[in-house]
């Protein structure tokens, strides 16, 4: 903005001085042609006059010997004067003013007519001289050998038209002189004007960049989560003026987005008080319910087989919702920010165990692993990134249908190591891949095999906050056909 604002100035500043410098140049003209005229109406036909009885050589303007009274008159005629005479549209005799010392003996007969008086005019000058009305009027004519003229052409006494000019050669220097002192001038102007004007620009804009300075800083702060202290402030609040203005309202934003920050964090941190607490509470009642279950079940004598079934439904969904409330202490401990473990993590061991355990839980599938030769390893948590890889491999297994192929990679890749579950199952939906790594966030039935029991919604959620607490990122392609998960980690071998 401040390069826009000096540009538009210099450039109306250039707009005004060229509008002066060409009115300027004009109305000096105009004056000096004006003048001119008057100087020849002054001069008169006289000189031109002079030439009519020149009769030594015709068109020529050269005494004939014996007749030195026949000599072209100059006396007082200023030098570059001209004149010409015209019989019958033809020019007859030309002759300038070249401002000799012998001009005025030769028009006082003291010696013959000066040869280097006469002018050589060619047939388009003829013409231009011949078009000139002969009443008395100045108009401007160009003449090959001698340049601009001012030009007046008057009837003789033989019948022909004396014709008398004044060169316009010294009113175009003057113009050009005054003209390059302007753009000296406009010049310099313009500079100085430039200078200061980025000065003075700079100056004023000020308040304005320190807005664009707050917003910037504010703009740099993690605005996602946890507890945000909005201290910036624009220092210039000045009614008076726009910026301040800007300023005022600027400062008011940012506290209305304060006070929404620290009430999304009150409710986060109480949220994750209440999970926390929660799953603390559930935890012994679970666990109690689940013994009961197991130690009815081990009784010795007959059981009912209804009441046999109902206690086998009542451990299995104890021991469902105490995978549940586990999950949900670990996210509320990855939520408070609670350092993990920073060991040397072999990542080959942790693929090779999940592909295991995944085969032994859904040998429906066809598992393929894809790893290096050398053992991959980074620096993080084992029993978190060990859930990381069950995750992944649970989820391809519960929402792809038997004979899907799934595929475990690990691919080193710079300073980062991807840890990839591929399957060729149905796909997700663009709809519910944009939240799949929400919490509670469940598949949809075309990806589900399990109709009955169905999933959590918070697998996926644990596997981003564990990648994300190691310092990596977790994305997801999918289309018909192909699903892949990938985890970036930062490779940690020492």
């Amino acid at each position: 903005m401040r390069a826009r604002l000096i540009a538009g100035v210099l450039a109306l500043l250039l707009l005004t001085c060229g509008g002066v410098s060409l009115a300027t140049a004009e109305l000096l003209r105009h004056f000096l042609v004006g003048r001119l005229d008057q100087q020849l109406a002054q001069a008169g036909a006289r000189y031109a006059a002079s030439l009519e009885h020149a009769a030594g050589a015709p068109g020529t303007g050269i005494p004939a010997p014996g007749r030195p009274d026949a000599g072209a008159d100059t006396r007082a005629q200023a030098p570059g004067t001209f004149g010409a005479r015209l019989l019958d549209g033809r020019v007859t005799a030309a002759g300038v003013v070249d401002g000799d010392a012998d001009d005025a003996e030769v028009a006082s007969g003291d010696r013959p007519a000066d040869t280097d008086d006469k002018v050589a005019l060619t047939a388009v000058d003829g013409r231009h001289l011949a078009a000139l009305p002969p009443d008395g009027s100045a108009h401007g004519v160009r003449l090959s050998a001698l340049g601009g003229y001012r030009v007046r052409a008057a009837a003789g006494r033989d019948g022909d038209v004396l014709v008398t000019g004044l060169p316009t050669g010294p009113v175009d220097a003057t113009v050009h002189k005054l003209v390059m002192v302007e753009l000296l001038v406009f010049g310099v102007a313009l500079a100085a004007t430039g200078i200061a004007g980025t000065l003075w620009v700079r100056l004023s804009l000020r308040p304005l960049e320190r807005v664009a300075g707050t917003a910037e800083r504010v703009s740099a702060l993690s605005l996602a989560s946890g507890a945000v202290a909005l201290s910036e402030r624009v220092p210039d609040e000045d009614p008076r003026t726009e910026v301040g203005r800007v300023g005022s309202a600027f400062n008011r934003m940012l506290g209305h987005v304060e006070d929404a920050l620290a009430q999304r964090h009150l409710v986060e941190e109480r949220l994750r008080g209440f999970a926390a607490d929660a799953g603390h509470e559930l935890r012994t009642p679970l666990a109690t319910v689940r013994g009961h279950a197991e130690l009815a079940l081990r009784h010795p004598g007959p059981v009912p087989p209804e009441v046999r079934h109902s206690l086998g439904r009542i451990e299995a969904e104890s021991r469902r919702m105490g995978a549940i409330v586990e999950d949900l202490l670990l996210l509320a401990r990855l939520d408070a920010g609670r350092p993990l473990a920073d060991d040397e993590v072999d990542l080959t061991r942790l693929a090779l165990d999940g592909a295991a355990d995944a085969r032994a839980s859904a040998p429906g599938h066809r598992w393929r692993l894809d790893l290096p030769e050398e053992p991959v390893i980074v620096r993080g948590d084992a029993d978190r990134l060990r859930q990381v890889v069950a995750n992944l491999l649970a989820n391809a297994a519960a929402h792809t249908p038997e004979g899907t192929e799934v595929t475990l990679r690990l691919t080193p890749d710079g300073p980062w190591i991807a840890l990839g579950v591929t399957d060729t199952g149905p796909g997700i939906e663009p709809r519910l891949a944009e939240r799949v790594f929400e919490r509670f966030v469940r598949g949809d039935p075309a990806r589900s095999r399990t109709r009955s029991a169905g999933s959590t919604g918070l697998g996926l959620a644990i596997v981003r906050a564990v990648v994300d607490a190691h310092g990596g990122s977790v994305r997801l392609a999918s289309r018909p056909g192909r699903t892949e998960f990938t985890a970036l980690l930062p490779a940690g071998r020492d």
